[in-house]
């Protein structure tokens, strides 16, 4: 039980966001008798153990632990490779313990890194064990078969019997610069490809990456606290700069390779890659200006590759969770922009329309495909935030999950895992069905928020802009208007208005210490339509505009002083507000910038390039999307708006210069402001005190700056 004494920050902090002590990280088996899963043991505990749900037919669904890693580690600390680190950075991974896992096709063994070790468990029996391997180990795999576990130590991609014998290694690296197996950082970052390497169907060899950072200029990223360390070298590629060479090899299991071969000058980015019994092998592979892509077969016997599909768009293209990916019948399975609507297609038919923005594909069945998808522009306003799982087919359409909020599955067969989360209850709910029954739940073991959430979802703005509007508990209209924060994200991949509680509880916390909050989704944010999304091409300021827009149309219905209007946000919320201080301090009269993209020249390829094109050949996009040009810096100069600038040194992400060089400009330009520098902490911020600290400091800094 939560000690009532706890503060909401402590417990925010210490929960890591109440994702301790939750379910994830589902997979269910072929046969549908096991529901495998990731789980620490409370609300607290940041090591994650390996679980399975028994569901035998006939007897009552049970579940048991089958590698608790504080029994493998006997008590000791676990060790992390500096790449392992990086790999958990890339995908936002802030716990410890097994944090993830991969399985064979019949999801009987699993396998999974653990303390720079690879393990192996077998999940029927309930037994782990380590295999003795060169480590430290990064993404142990199953064949499908079961028989063998391929992993990347030290660059190189080697492969053990299931057993623990004929440790050896495939592809081994040539030089420092190269690597065999492992994704390359705008890869892992931006592309939603965490993955190096994938196993044939009839496990007999593999397809593999070779990475070369050679051409990738280096970054330093210091530790300023501690002088006596040296700083740490990452191959950054930041907009206009050369990116890692990346090839692909067909590799059999006794070392013999053979290079997949396409035209890598004109289409660079291997984005995604598919391997299954249903075709050929299946590569995504885009132009370096994302407005061309091929989906391409591979012949694994000669390397040779032919064009499937060809997308093309005038702005860009995205990419997508599950797709592309064959059907049984062999047709092609992929998430295209046809007519206004994102839609699911399969082979050369849309299967959907603009009833719906397909937002992922969750699995490839027999006779339907399972999907995530939301309303987007025809949503009503009481289905603002929601995302649903539809089945389609031939026949239509049909929703699956039940209720509003947000929905997500997991499927195999007969037996789905529905993970639902709500706006009026904390967490998220797990349920298990079996042709379309429920047989079971899966508990969490999460916290429960000291204090609850209570969003307006609403629309503002003749956009109609979704927003959420929070006001401090027990607010009365007598109590008059509120200062007002704004608390968005507001960018691209990231979609804050949601139909789900635990998002606002930051929001809510805010409010309850004096404020209206408010949270808008506009242009640029994802699940409303492509064109949403693509509006901000070489405009970055569109999502600003937006943010003013659904202020002051939402001071018409809720109690607003627009006296006093704050901005606090991270990332590119953080360079969302230091260019609301700047561009528009009319409107805004304090602003927390967090980790905030400055100088969109320092930030990665494959994420600027494609809403700004070319640094080289379109210098005045950069500039006016920076906050440290004359156009960043002249707005309204008589207007000075207080700033404090967040920051931690170990941003591999988004690197610290880019605070630094905006604290630099603002002092140049006689802007009084504060900087925050975060000592060992990187774009995550997941230690306890830091995140817990940041929060009152965020609090306190507001209400000077706001108070008349």
């Amino acid at each position: 039980m939560t000690s009532p004494e706890i503060t909401f920050p402590l417990q925010l902090a210490r929960t890591m966001r109440f994702t301790l002590g939750a379910p994830r990280a589902f997979t269910v088996s072929p046969d549908g008798e096991r529901v495998v899963f990731v789980r620490s043991g409370s609300g607290t505990d940041r090591s994650g153990r390996l679980w399975v749900l028994d569901l035998s037919d006939g007897a009552a669904p049970r579940e048991r632990v089958v590698a608790d890693p504080a029994v493998l580690l006997g008590g000791s600390a676990e060790r992390l490779s500096p790449q392992e680190r990086a790999r958990r950075e890339r995908s936002r991974e802030g716990s410890s313990g097994i944090v993830g896992y991969a399985v064979d096709a019949a999801a009987e063994l699993a396998a999974f890194a653990l303390s720079g070790k690879v393990y192996v468990a077998e999940l029927r029996a309930g037994t782990a064990r380590a295999l003795p391997v060169p480590g430290p180990v990064i993404d142990p795999r199953p064949s499908p078969d079961g028989r063998y576990i391929a992993y990347v130590s030290k660059g190189a991609l080697r492969v053990v019997g299931a057993d623990g014998e004929g440790d050896r290694a495939l592809a081994e690296p040539e030089d420092a610069d190269v690597s065999y197996g492992l994704a390359e950082f705008i890869a892992a970052e931006e592309m939603q490809r965490p993955r190096g390497f994938w196993w044939s169907p009839e496990s007999d060899r593999l397809l593999v990456a070779r990475v070369d950072d050679s051409p990738v200029q280096r970054w330093w990223i210091a530790d300023p606290a501690n002088p006596d360390r040296k700083p740490a070298e990452v191959a950054y590629p930041a907009a206009g700069t050369p990116n890692a060479v990346v090839r692909l090899f067909v590799v059999g299991l006794a070392g013999q390779r053979t290079e997949v071969v396409w035209d890598r000058a004109r289409f660079p980015y291997l984005a995604q890659v598919h391997w299954s019994s249903d075709g050929a092998p299946l590569l995504l592979v885009q132009a370096r200006d994302q407005q061309s892509q091929l989906y391409l077969a591979v012949d694994p016997e000669t390397g040779a590759t032919r064009t499937v599909h060809v997308d093309e768009d005038p702005v860009w293209l995205d990419l997508f969770p599950g797709v592309p990916a064959w059907a049984p019948d062999g047709r092609l399975v992929r998430i295209a922009d046809e007519g206004g609507a994102r839609v699911l297609a399969v082979g050369d038919r849309p299967q959907t329309g603009a009833q719906l923005q397909i937002q992922a594909v969750l699995d490839i069945g027999e006779s339907d495909i399972l999907v995530t998808a939301s309303a987007g522009e025809r949503a009503t306003e009481a289905e603002i935030g929601e995302s649903h799982v539809y089945r389609v087919n031939e026949l239509g359409v049909e929703r699956v999950s039940e209720g509003a909020g947000v929905h997500t599955a997991v499927r195999s067969g007969r037996v789905a895992v529905m993970v639902s989360t709500a706006l009026d209850a904390p967490g998220s709910t797990v349920r298990v069905f079996r042709d379309g029954k429920q047989i079971a739940t899966v508990p969490s073991h999460a916290e429960q928020p000291v204090l609850s959430a209570r969003p307006q979802l609403t629309e503002g703005g003749a956009r109609r802009i979704p927003c959420a509007v929070l006001l401090p508990t027990g607010y009365k209209e007598s109590d008059g208007p509120l200062p007002v924060l704004m608390d968005p994200y507001g960018g691209p991949h990231g979609r804050r208005v949601l139909a789900a509680h635990n998002p606002y509880l930051t929001s809510q916390w805010f409010a309850d210490q004096g404020f209206a909050v408010i949270v808008a989704d506009g242009r640029g944010t994802p699940g409303r339509s492509p064109g949403w999304e693509k509006a901000v091409k070489h405009n970055l300021a569109l999502t600003l505009d937006d943010q003013v827009e659904a202020l002051h149309a939402l001071a018409e219905r809720f109690p607003l002083d627009l006296g006093r209007v704050g901005i606090r946000g991270w990332s590119y919320g953080g360079f969302l507000a230091g260019m609301a201080a700047l561009r528009r301090p009319d409107v805004f009269h304090a602003a927390v910038v967090g980790a905030p993209v400055t100088d969109q020249r320092l930030y990665d390829t494959h994420y600027t390039e494609r809403y700004l094109g070319d640094p080289a050949t379109q210098p005045e996009v950069y500039a006016y999307n920076s906050l440290l040009t004359d156009e960043g810096l002249s707005h309204a100069a008589d207007q000075v708006r207080p700033m404090m600038i967040i920051h931690g040194l170990a941003d591999d992400n988004v690197v610290v210069a880019h605070s630094l060089r905006l604290s630099q400009a603002l002092l140049a330009a006689g802007r009084p402001h504060e900087v925050l520098p975060l000592s060992g902490v990187t774009h995550m911020t997941p230690q306890e005190k830091v995140a817990e600290n940041l929060l009152l400091l965020q609090v306190d800094f507001l209400k000077r700056s706001l108070s008349r």
